[in-house]
């Protein structure tokens, strides 16, 4: 029979404690809905002890429509000293009014004693109390055993005995948490087996990445035996992060067989990772496993002939599966095959022997001989591949720009753009302000190219990275410039390359504008306004 293996997601908790993650209580609203889409069981959404916008977070969420998730609310053990109900935390808990209840108290003996200060006898009865209150009042209770791994190797009598009072008082998971990050698959396994020997409750496992060990640790746990695996979506977290949860869930059910989510929901997975990072304004690194936009990138012309011949031979699921993309990636180093097939896939009459591939192949050796790098850049390679195909045409061509760049008296960097493009026979001059050329230019660009594409207005840059190709020629030197842009579903990225630093951007954000453009069209969701003619946007249909 297939294995069911619980998914917690703590994005909106552990993960809030990223440095540098902040979220409003309307993103985790949103992310709580897209979660939910997904078919997690499980969203830890924060402690409504701590602050007022989490307090404001479980006030509003209650008017959600959940279709598979379970809300927690995340807490600790009462303090020491005083009666369950005198703690104002425990009280705000309850006044979160979720089913499910994530607890979290001390098992190594090291804390108790000297971040506590409290006695081992008086941390079992705090652990014990605050269960059975939660229990008491009809709550499901997680016992999150924070630095499990820790205590165990210090003294695994006493972590084991933390365990017990929670049992004993009705928690129905025991989270071994490796708090510190810092236990190995080996030590994993030695808790998760002690603890199911010597407790006949459920457990589940939270790991964090200190040592990179984090997805590697918490399927190791799945192996041995826990129910449940907690994390956080794209693995930010507290310090290194957490297990990302976007790797293993679909390294439990497609590589192990596990039950984690639909199919169906499986094909979304990559989507789910690249929206919570856009509300979290967070860079999703290329090389992130599984939804990464590297993930299925194939380079070397030996990896591209096999993975054209069979995709298994470099891929371990097809990118379909989780919703990914593969990825050919052209350069210089390219073979005949791998730039053939390319083609095709613009034009499926190209084959390795058309005239045109070995043109391909001569001007990509120029271009990057040149300081152009396009296996960084797929959406300028589209498009180059397009105009060498005869296939392209522009969706606006530029007139020209001026860029003044200045200083106040404050000491203020200034700089301004004013831009004329000309879409079919219409023209439209804007200008517009930045903090540098740049991104005046790309401001003045999108304010412009908005009045004929409104969707233009979602777009945004995320990255923007300029490189000396050659620096003995000092300031004449070529530099390339690559950009990153989202629309907030989907992420590419475009090349220039020039001695001219402005000229280089410009050619980066031109084809920013264009790929968006092409794809909306492509997609059928091009949206052009009223007047263009049929020279414009509109002799694409």
């Amino acid at each position: 029979m297939e294995r069911r293996i619980e998914i917690f997601d703590s994005t909106l908790r552990d993960g809030a404690q990223a440095e540098g993650i902040h979220f409003s209580v309307d993103d985790k609203l949103n992310i709580v809905r897209k979660l939910d889409k997904l078919g997690i069981p499980y969203i830890e959404a924060g402690n409504p002890g701590s602050n007022p916008k989490d307090f404001e977070f479980f006030e509003r969420v209650r008017m959600l429509e959940l279709r598979s998730a379970q809300l927690v609310a995340f807490g600790s053990t009462r303090r020491k000293d005083i009666a369950v109900e005198d703690d104002k935390n425990c009280r705000a808990l309850i006044a979160a009014d979720t089913e499910v209840i994530a607890l979290f108290g001390k098992s190594w003996a090291l804390h108790v004693e000297n971040v506590l200060q409290t006695t081992r006898a008086e941390n079992l009865r705090m652990i014990y109390d605050t269960v059975d209150y939660f229990v008491s009042h009809g709550k499901t209770v997680f016992f999150d055993a924070e630095h499990f791994f820790d205590g165990f190797r210090a003294d695994p009598g006493y972590a084991l005995e933390t365990l017990r009072a929670a049992a004993q008082a009705g928690a129905q998971r025991l989270v071994l948490c490796d708090t510190n990050g810092g236990s190995f698959p080996a030590d994993i396994a030695d808790g998760v087996r002690a603890v199911r020997r010597e407790l006949d409750v459920p457990v589940a496992i939270h790991c964090h990445n200190d040592l990179g060990c984090a997805v590697a640790n918490s399927i190791e746990a799945v192996r041995c035996g826990a129910v449940q695996v907690q994390g956080t979506y794209i693995g930010f977290g507290e310090r290194c992060g957490n297990a990302s949860l976007s790797t293993l869930i679909p390294a439990l059910q497609l590589k192990m067989g596990c039950r984690c989510i639909t199919d169906e929901a499986m094909g979304r997975v990559t989507h789910t990772a690249r929206y919570i990072a856009e509300v979290a304004n967070y860079i999703l690194p290329a090389s992130t496993p599984v939804v990464g936009k590297s993930a299925f990138a194939h380079k070397a012309g030996m990896h591209v002939d096999a993975v054209q011949k069979l995709h298994a031979s470099f891929e371990n699921f097809p990118p379909e599966r989780v919703g990914n993309n593969r990825s050919l990636l052209i350069s210089e180093v390219a073979g005949r095959t791998a730039v053939a097939n390319r083609l095709a896939q613009l034009d499926p009459t190209v084959t390795r022997d058309s005239p045109v591939t070995q043109e391909v192949m001569d001007a990509l050796k120029e271009l990057e001989h040149r300081g152009y790098q396009f296996e960084s850049a797929q959406a300028s390679l589209e498009i180059f591949l397009l105009k060498k195909l005869g296939l392209f045409q522009p969706f606006f061509e530029l007139e020209n720009f001026r860029i003044i760049g200045e200083q106040s008296e404050s000491h203020r960097q200034i700089s301004s753009a004013m831009i004329k493009v000309r879409v079919g026979d219409r023209s439209e001059i804007t200008a517009a302000e930045g903090d540098g050329p740049v991104h005046a230019l790309d401001r003045a660009l999108r304010k412009a190219l908005e009045v004929f594409y409104p969707a233009l207005a979602q777009t945004r840059l995320i990255d923007f990275k300029v490189r000396v190709v050659e620096q003995r020629a000092a300031t004449a030197s070529i530099v390339r410039v690559l950009i990153e842009t989202t629309d907030g579903a989907s992420v590419w990225t475009t090349v220039g390359a020039s001695a001219d630093i402005i000229e280089a951007s410009w050619h980066a954000l031109a084809d920013s504008v264009e790929y968006k453009l092409l794809c909306d069209d492509r997609n059928g969701v091009l949206e052009v306004c009223g007047g263009i003619a049929a020279g414009g946007a509109q002799r694409q249909k």
